[in-house]
């Protein structure tokens, strides 16, 4: 198999861990990187042996480029992944997958129209903790899923990003920022969503960056910033889901699953430990162990069970759903993190959202195929690669 050859468009914060993660892998081999600042790529072409900087008009006139990785912010992320397909280029998008629905249906169609590969974040269902959480699932573990909760109470991103701007504008704000991931898991172990409701509003019309050299400036609040939504499955489980950047603290779990038998929980208050990573515990109870149980248990934490974890991944690792799809490009099979996953989590965001201002329930058009599970040996690194005997 050759390596697919990556061109990236945006060299951004988010840049580095994909920079890192792609590195590792023989599948993919970035060949050049580009940014509307010539001189943010040439630093992160030094920083990471990147053969070529240069602008993204090179990278989409480039025929020794087979995909491009999108790590532009979310306005441009239509126009970029169309212009890469336009000029006959996989694609493969950082979350959201656009910011409007009709230029993702023009995305999947001109993806279809030239016979090109889509793939989108996030990649962290991917990971252990999540493929741990499928595992559990799929055997059984609480019996039939019914219900689902996801929550992320944060005060937003000004205090930490020094450019907070375009998460506060359309195509930003915590369902756009945050709702991917959760809604990506949510699909990944539950399936297709088919019906969405939603009330949305939004504490500040103004925010003040607090860190870096625009340390004092306001920035204009476009997107309602605490957003609530009810889901409902095509396999008859239900669901809620709460994305904020108006909550100073909060003791509710990330995640909980709830099934016939039992309870899986994805604990931890603290943002960082939710499903927008791809490490962590995954805690669950069966009515054996349950408050409810007749029999004597422990109480508090000791009382839940810690699944047994036998995946890779269990690290930061943006960026392997691209090297998933590097495979499913040489397999002429979908790949996991997909375009068709991305857009109907992207219409399932814009149905929450619109749903407030229409009063009433949103029906969901699209579906999209249940990714597989991740084998457990899979991927493999090139250090692993190089280590292994010859046949």
């Amino acid at each position: 198999m050759q390596p697919l050859r990556i061109g990236v468009i945006g060299c951004g914060r988010i840049s580095d861990i994909y920079f890192t993660t792609l590195a590792r892998y023989d599948a993919v081999r970035i060949t050049a990187c580009a940014s509307l600042d010539m001189e943010e790529s040439r630093l992160k072409a030094v920083q990471y042996n990147i053969p070529k900087a240069c602008t993204p008009q090179d990278i989409f006139a480039d025929p020794d480029i087979d995909c491009v990785l999108n790590l532009t912010i979310p306005t441009a992320h239509a126009e970029i992944s169309l212009k890469s397909l336009e000029s006959g280029k996989h694609v493969y998008s950082e979350k959201p997958f656009v910011s409007d629905m009709s230029d993702g249906r023009l995305v999947l169609q001109k993806a279809a129209e030239k016979g090109l590969m889509v793939g989108n974040a996030p990649d962290t269902f991917l990971g252990g903790r999540w493929q741990t959480v499928r595992k559990l699932l799929d055997t059984g573990a609480i019996g039939r899923p019914t219900g689902v909760a996801a929550f992320v109470g944060s005060h937003g991103t000004e205090r930490h990003h020094p450019n907070p701007d375009f998460y506060y504008r359309n195509g930003g704000g915590p369902m756009f920022d945050l709702g991917p991931y959760y809604l990506t898991a949510m699909v990944f172990f539950l399936g297709p969503i088919t019906r969405v409701a939603g009330m949305s509003n939004r504490a500040f019309d103004k925010r003040m960056i607090e860190n870096g050299p625009r340390n004092g400036e306001w920035m204009q609040v476009d997107v309602d910033t605490h957003v609530q939504g009810m889901l409902e499955f095509a396999s008859g489980a239900i669901g809620s889901i709460t994305m904020s950047f108006d909550i100073w603290d909060s003791e509710m779990p990330r995640l909980e699953i709830y099934g016939e038998n039992g309870t899986i929980c994805i604990p931890d208050p603290d943002p960082v430990h939710g499903a927008n990573v791809f490490e962590g515990e995954v805690l669950y109870r069966t009515r054996e162990t349950s408050r409810w149980s007749h029999k004597p248990r422990a109480t508090g934490r000791e009382s839940w069970q810690v699944a047994e974890n036998g995946h890779g991944l269990n690290e930061d690792n943006r960026g392997i759903g691209l090297v998933d799809m590097a495979y499913a490009i040489h397999e002429n099979r979908p790949p996991r993190a997909s375009g068709e996953l991305a857009y109907h989590v992207l219409e399932v965001m814009t149905g929450i959202l619109d749903s407030h201002g229409a009063g009433r329930f949103a029906q969901i058009s699209s579906r999209c195929a249940v990714p597989e599970p991740l084998p457990q040996i899979f991927p493999t690194t090139k250090a692993e690669n190089h280590a292994r005997p010859e046949p």
